[in-house]
């Protein structure tokens, strides 16, 4: 068979992949938001143990995600993409009936191993079906399936459990991933390229992680640690500032910040060179970061989340589609596992190093060090950008 269109990104298979991303990332966001709220408001636990849903679900995805890429090769990416929703969608329902908190904390655990698998296998789809000469382009519309569940998982989620409840919420979302589910079904693969020993379950080093996509992917890591100061704090740093009335406004304009640019971004990496769109991107972040520490109204605050969301979004597309570009077609599922194993990595260090920042030196301080980082980051960047270009001349 063909490969399906040359340079079309929109294909059939292209958008329902799409879909099934925003589905499962709708359930992420939707859940990540709203039960810390069950396990405090139903569940009479702490803040602390409430944290701990985000914690199991973050740590399991780090300990599976570089069996990934094995994984896939062995029963294939898109029926490990099916089987993994099918567990991801059983999960959901199950949180209508788990109820102990000791439950719910392995339910979260077990949760996270799908997702783990989910994103792995759709991300490596996502690069296998994007013409290879659009490679920038697809896979930044292909992650704005993502940037979409950003805001709408967590405004339907809190919509949910303000005019119904939680079993309500816990409906729509089991709906909303047998949809997603049922949607990868029809994803053609019949002409991607197949892995050359399938079948093989063993585990060596590139069974685990792809050596050639480290280098980008641990770039990548440092710049999930600086996300991290948003993520995990922004919501208590909004509070702190009496910001709490415009803190929901902040996601909406960051991601409204990176579905505006980046079809600019990505057509721009594939013209001119991943550099071009990188290198302005860790400038902004930076700059956004610097802007978070020194805000003292609304005004600040909302113009720090367009540089952010901006720089944020430029950065990662490009860095996943150079870790991606940085191997063989084959082995793109073991380049986007990498990625997404040094991504969490870095954003789970950032999460438990910079709330230590917090504690001792205030949240102003946080998002400095997140800026400093992005700084080190820029510097790392030039200088592998300039030794690729040294042996580019020394093959010349």
């Amino acid at each position: 068979m063909k490969q399906e269109g040359n340079t079309k990104i929109w294909t059939k298979r292209f958008i329902s992949l799409f879909l099934t991303n925003i589905s499962v990332f709708f359930v992420f966001y939707g859940l990540v938001t709203t039960l810390p709220l069950y396990a405090i408001g139903e569940l009479h636990q702490t803040d602390k143990e409430a944290g701990l849903l985000l914690s199991g679900f973050l740590l399991s995805a780090i300990i599976v995600r570089p069996f990934s890429g094995k994984l896939l090769d062995v029963f294939g990416k898109k029926k490990l993409l099916v089987i993994s929703i099918a567990g991801y969608f059983l999960c959901t329902v199950l949180y209508l009936f788990i109820h102990p908190f000791g439950l719910l904390l392995g339910l979260r655990f077990v949760n996270g191993i799908f997702f783990s698998f989910i994103t792995t296998a759709a991300g490596s789809l996502a690069a296998d079906i994007v013409p290879a000469n659009r490679k920038g382009t697809g896979l930044g519309y292909f992650t704005i399936s993502t940037n979409l569940a950003v805001v709408i998982g967590p405004f339907i989620g809190l919509l949910l459990i303000r005019y119904s409840s939680f079993n309500v919420l816990f409906i729509v979302m089991s709906i909303c991933i047998l949809a997603g589910g049922i949607l990868a079904v029809t994803v053609n693969t019949d002409d991607l390229p197949k892995p050359t020993h399938q079948g093989k379950l063993t585990f060596k080093f590139d069974d685990l992680l792809e050596r050639k996509a480290l280098p980008v992917a641990t770039i990548a890591s440092l710049v999930a640690f600086s996300y991290a100061s948003v993520l995990s704090f922004l919501s208590v740093y909004a509070q702190q500032k009496d910001l709490m009335a415009v803190a929901s406004l902040f996601y909406a304009v960051f991601a409204a910040a990176m579905l505006i640019t980046r079809p600019y971004t990505g057509k721009l990496y594939d013209t001119r060179g991943p550099q071009f769109v990188i290198i302005p991107g860790i400038i902004s972040f930076a700059i956004g970061l610097v802007m978070l520490a020194f805000v003292s109204g609304p005004a600040l605050f909302l113009f720090s989340a367009i540089f952010i969301g901006f720089g944020y979004g430029a950065v990662t597309t490009s860095l996943q589609a150079l870790a991606v570009q940085s191997t063989a077609h084959t082995r793109s599922g073991y380049a986007t596992a990498t990625y997404f194993t040094m991504f969490d990595i870095g954003l789970a260090l950032g999460s438990y190093i910079l709330g230590i920042v917090a504690v001792q030196a205030g949240y102003a301080s946080v998002y400095l060090t997140g800026a400093g980082l992005l700084v080190a980051v820029f510097i790392i960047y030039l200088v592998r950008l300039a030794k690729i270009k040294t042996k580019k001349v020394a093959h010349v």
